[in-house]
C-alpha cells in the first residue's frame, strides 16, 4: 500500500471512531444504551486496527540497514 493511501485509511477509520462516540454518548444513549454501549465497544477496538492499517507495508517504504562489511583489524601492538 501507498504511504498516500494508508493515511486516508487511518485518517477515515479514526474519523469514524470519534463519530461513534460522539453519537453513542450524546444521541443513542437517549434511546437505548444497550446500542449505545455496542457502538463504544466498536468504537474502542477501532483504534488498533487504524494502527495496523496504517503500518500495513511500511517497512516497504523505507530502506532496511545494509549488512556492512567487516572492519578490518588492525594488529596488536606487541609492546602491551
Amino acid at each position: 500500500m501507498q504511504r498516500r493511501t494508508r493515511r486516508r485509511a487511518y485518517a477515515a477509520l479514526m474519523g469514524t471512531c470519534v463519530v461513534l462516540i460522539v453519537l453513542a454518548w450524546n444521541v443513542v444513549r437517549l434511546w437505548s444504551t444497550g446500542a449505545a454501549v455496542a457502538m463504544s465497544i466498536v468504537a474502542a477496538l477501532m483504534p488498533p486496527v487504524a494502527a495496523i492499517v496504517a503500518n500495513l507495508g511500511a517497512l516497504d517504504d523505507t530502506d532496511l540497514p545494509r549488512e556492512r562489511a567487516p572492519r578490518p583489524r588492525l594488529p596488536r601492538d606487541p609492546d602491551r
